[in-house]
Parts: C-alpha cells; sequence; structure tokens
C-alpha cells in the first residue's frame, strides 16, 4: 500500500440515512477486525539416532565426554530400545568417572541384550570401579573373560579376603590396614569407598588399639554417620571407639542410639551390657577403696580386668588403681608388677608412671623409682608437682644411704611409741653381748639398736630423721662420749636409755658394782653389763636369762 496516496484523497461518501456524529459530521465507519494469518505448525523432523551416535562417537575420541554423553543421551531418546546406544553412553559415563549412571546403563544394555561381551566386560569393570568384585567377577564368568581381564577384579577380591580373614582370627590391625589399601587401588576415580570397607577399616584401627588408630577408627565412623546418621553399625563403631579410649560415657550414648535405629542389632546390646558391666564394678572397686577396704577394692579391680581383657584404655586404669590400692596394702611388688601391666597397654599413662615410681620407692629401688618420675617430668614437663616429686625421692635415696632405724627395730615407718619400745625390748636382750660373747658383732648390733630406739622414741629427733637429716653425726645429736667402759671399751656415740627401763626389762638382777647403776650418769657413764674389768658398774653375773 501507498502510505502518501491513501492520506490526500477524497473521503468517500456516505449513504442516506448514516447515523450523523454528534457535530454533525457523518461517522465513519468501523474498521474491519484485525485479522493476522494462522501460521503453520512447525513441522517436527524426526531425530536421527545414528547420526548423534557418529556426534557422540566424534566427541568422545577428542575425549570431550560430556558433550559424549549428551548426543549419546539424544540417541538414546530417540531409540530407547538400542543396546548399543546405552553401551556407549555408559562408555563416557565410565571415561568422565560417573561410575553410578555408567552401572544403570550396562544393566539396562544388558537387559536389551543380554550376553553381549563387549557389554557383559563393560559392566564388570563398572563393578570393579565401584568396589563389587565378587559381582565383576560372576559377569566376567559369563563373558568367558581371560586372566588379564579379570586380573583387577580377582586382585581387590584377594585382598578384601586376606582384610576378612585378618579380621576374624589375626592379632594386629596393620594387615587388615595394609590389604584395604591395595583393595582401594583398584577403585574407580572418585568413587567413595564402599560402607563395608569403612567398617572393617574402623575394625582394624580398633584392633591396633594406639591413640592414633583410635582416633582414626572414629573417623572411619563419623564419615559414615554423615552420609547416613542412624547407621546402627557406625555408631556402634565408634562407640567402641569412645570406649577404647576410656570416654564411657559417650560410648553408652552411642550404644543407645544404634538401639533406638535397630532394636535387634546384637553388637549393640553385648558392648552396651559390657561397658555398663566394666563402669560398675569400677565405681565398686573406686568406693570399696574410698571406705578404706583395700583388700575388697583388689578383688572387685581384679574382676572388672576380667570383663574385657582386649580394651586397654579401660584396663590400665583399672590396674593403676589396684596398684594404689596394693601400696595401702603395703603389696609394693604387685603395684610394681600392676602399673607395668598398666602401661604396657598406654605407655602415656603417666598416673601409672608416677604410681610404679612411688612403690619402687617403697621397695627401696630408688634408683628405678628416679627414673620414672624423670620419664615422666621427660614426656610431660609441665606436670604438676613432678620436680617435688624428684627431690623427694631424691632425698628418700640419701636417707637410704644411712642406717634405718625402722628396718633395725623390725617396724613400720608408721609404728607408734608402743611398737617402737617394745621392739627395742625384745632386741636389747637379744643382741645383748652378755648373751652373746661369742659374737663379736653383738656389740655393734646393740649399739645400733640404742641409736635407733634413741632416735625413734624422741619425737623431735625422729621428726628430724624422717625429714633427711644426717643423725649420725655425735656431736649433734648425742654429745659426744660413749658408752664408757662397758661393751668393751665403749661403744661410739653414748645413748641415753632409762636406767628404769634397763633395770626392769632385765628383771632388776644387777647386784654388784656398787648398787647396779652407780656408774651411769649422763652420757658419759659406762653401760651396766659391760665387759668385765673395763670400768664402769659391774654384773656379778650377767642378766638372769
Amino acid at each position: 500500500m501507498d502510505v502518501d496516496r491513501e492520506a490526500t484523497a477524497s473521503p468517500t461518501p456516505k449513504p442516506n440515512g448514516t447515523a450523523q456524529e454528534p457535530n454533525g459530521d457523518s461517522a465513519a465507519p468501523p474498521p474491519p477486525p484485525h485479522r493476522t494469518p494462522t501460521s503453520p505448525p512447525p513441522s517436527s523432523e524426526p531425530v536421527d539416532a545414528e547420526a548423534c551416535k557418529a556426534a557422540g562417537n566424534k566427541f568422545f575420541k577428542a575425549k570431550d565426554y560430556t558433550k559424549a554423553i549428551q548426543e549419546y543421551t539424544k540417541a538414546i531418546e530417540a531409540d530407547p530400545k538400542s543396546a548399543t546406544y546405552r553401551s556407549n553412553r555408559a562408555a563416557a559415563l565410565i571415561s568422565a568417572n560417573r561410575f553410578p549412571e555408567a552401572l544403570e546403563d550396562c544393566k539396562t544394555a544388558d537387559d536389551l541384550e543380554p550376553n553381549n561381551p563387549k557389554i557383559l566386560h563393560r559392566l564388570a569393570r563398572v563393578y570393579t570401579a565401584l568396589g563389587r568384585p565378587q559381582d565383576a567377577l560372576e559377569v566376567y564368568e559369563k563373558a568367558n573373560a581371560s586372566a588379564t581381564d579379570k586380573a583387577n577384579a580377582q586382585a581387590m577380591a584377594n585382598h578384601l579376603s586376606q582384610a576378612e580373614d585378618q579380621l576374624r582370627t589375626g592379632s594386629s590391625g596393620s594387615m587388615v590396614i595394609h590389604a584395604l589399601d591395595q583393595a582401594e587401588k583398584n577403585l574407580g576415580t572418585g568413587v567413595s569407598i564402599p560402607r563395608k570397607w569403612r567398617l572393617m577399616r574402623g575394625e582394624a584401627y580398633l584392633k591396633m588399639g594406639n591413640v592414633n588408630a583410635l582416633g582414626e577408627a572414629q573417623n572411619q565412623a563419623m564419615t559414615l554417620l554423615r552420609a547416613n546418621s542412624a547407621d546402627p553399625e557406625a555408631l556402634v563403631l565408634r562407640g567402641r571407639s569412645l570406649y577404647a579410649q576410656g570416654d564411657n560415657p559417650k560410648a553408652i550414648q552411642h550404644f543407645r542410639q544404634a538401639l533406638a535405629c535397630d532394636p535387634d542389632f546384637k553388637d549393640a546390646v553385648k558392648w552396651l551390657r559390657t561397658v555398663q558391666k566394666l563402669d560398675r564394678m569400677k565405681e565398686e572397686g573406686n568406693q570399696a577403696f574410698k571406705s578404706g577396704k583395700y583388700k575388697d577394692a583388689v578383688d572387685i579391680y581384679t574382676q572388672a580386668l576380667e570383663v574385657d581383657p582386649q580394651n586397654k584404655g579401660t584396663n590400665s586404669k583399672i590396674l593403676q588403681n589396684r596398684a594404689t590400692a596394693n601400696i595401702k596394702l603395703k603389696n609394693y611388688q604387685q603395684s610394681v608388677d600392676d602399673c607395668t601391666r598398666a602401661l604396657e597397654l598406654d605407655s602415656s599413662y603417666l598416673k601409672a608412671r608416677k604410681t610404679k615410681a612411688k612403690a619402687l620407692g617403697e621397695l627401696g629401688q630408688f634408683d628405678a623409682a628416679i627414673h620414672e618420675l624423670n620419664a615422666v617430668k621427660d614426656s610431660n614437663p609441665g606436670e604438676p608437682g613432678i620436680q617435688k616429686d624428684i627431690r623427694n625421692m631424691e632425698l628418700e635415696s640419701k636417707k637410704a644411704k644411712r642406717k634405718d632405724y625402722y628396718k633395725i627395730l623390725g617396724v613400720e615407718k608408721d609404728a607408734d611409741d608402743n611398737q617402737i619400745k617394745k621392739a627395742y625390748r625384745k632386741l636389747a636382750i637379744v643382741h645383748h653381748p652378755d648373751k652373746n660373747p661369742d659374737d663379736p658383732e653383738a656389740a655393734e648390733r646393740f649399739k645400733d639398736i640404742g641409736e635407733a630406739y634413741e632416735t625413734l622414741s624422741d619425737p623431735q629427733k625422729r621428726a628430724r630423721y624422717d625429714s633427711g637429716e644426717d643423725l649420725m653425726d655425735p656431736a649433734d645429736m648425742f654429745g659426744g662420749g660413749g658408752f664408757g667402759g662397758g661393751m668393751g671399751g665403749g661403744m661410739g656415740g653414748g645413748v641415753n636409755i632409762s636406767p628404769e627401763m634397763l633395770f626392769n626389762m632385765m628383771g632388776g638382777g644387777m647386784g654388784g658394782g656398787g648398787g647396779g647403776f652407780g656408774g651411769f650418769q649422763g652420757h658419759a657413764g659406762g653401760f651396766p653389763g659391760g665387759a668385765r674389768g673395763r670400768g664402769g658398774p659391774q654384773f656379778s653375773g650377767g642378766f638372769p636369762f
């Protein structure tokens, strides 16, 4: 249409009777309705599946697996019944490390075209990549595959079998870990480690039992729980890791969660009962110890050790507790043995090492005790009080090099005054030189007995002796002098023994010699009953034994 010409043309007259506009002009006729011509529907050209396949092959050869998958997908949509298109897409998915999707395509292709060797080989390869070697070997068997074709699947199956055997019969988890490491080498790139393998690895770490291994066992459990927080086996694995680390309350919590997920899960029931029983017996032993029933505590701890002999963490603590109770019972060697076992279970257990040092000190093995304390300091320099413990043990070592007055009198270090006096009376009679005229060492023994009594019967001197001061200096301790003429010419370092005690001890039979104790004065007087003719008071006939 010519737009300019239409604008200058004369208006067309209206016929009579046509309605007028309000201003008197004739109304223009309404324009005809606008009609858009209907477009014909676009022609739907069929997808050429073979062309898509060819394009996919081209991309596959170029290693552009994403575009290859897209083209194969178009071919599958065009012809869903083609096993070839499914198999080709599976090959592209394998190359793209998308093994779960490849598995579905391989299985569908096998359904569409059973016993196709190419499809079966591809399916077996996917099974191997996903960590399913037994499934792979079954497929290879159907395909009559060669040993070379089956090599990876067979190696994986062998390693898994070794791991299972070691878990069942072996004592070390390290062989299990090695076998699993070898099996994982044939997993497909990016494939998650199978759940069963993680559980086996966690079990192996529990079997190893050291601090790092227990941490690794927890890591395996946590990986599984992130994937499924209601996995009862993973919950039990983590609970056992916590139990092995001595965190029994959290372990019990995990076992209960596992039972909430699966009330019939026997492993959860077994471990829950084990931990609860061990906790109960340990607490009973602790209560007996706190009540001063040390023998009962030892018996209960002994029974507790039989509940789960494999639990290193808890058993090391029970052994240390039993060692402490044995110290209270003065069973020092048993205490050392318990601590040694505790340290074999947990070499980092400082409390057991300190308890062992204490027991060794009680046995008089001070060098060994100091060695144990130094080991504590070396491994943990910040251990509270360790320097003081070492100094105290060194002091005990020095004290042990002088005369042991408690040992001389045959009493314990916590003996009271009556026990000390009773022991002295008995030993003084037995070892008095008059009773042992043919024993040249009797005088020395009697002297030691007197020194021991002199020191331990005096609270101040005993305190100084116990504190480690050198009390053997005559000038400092006894004021010089000696036993004078008695005992064959002096016993070195006179001892202030009560004349009344000696008189009563000897039955009062002290005739002659100027009335018995006439010569016993202070530190310098002779001791009654000494050798004849040496000065000092003499006894007419010795002691009335």
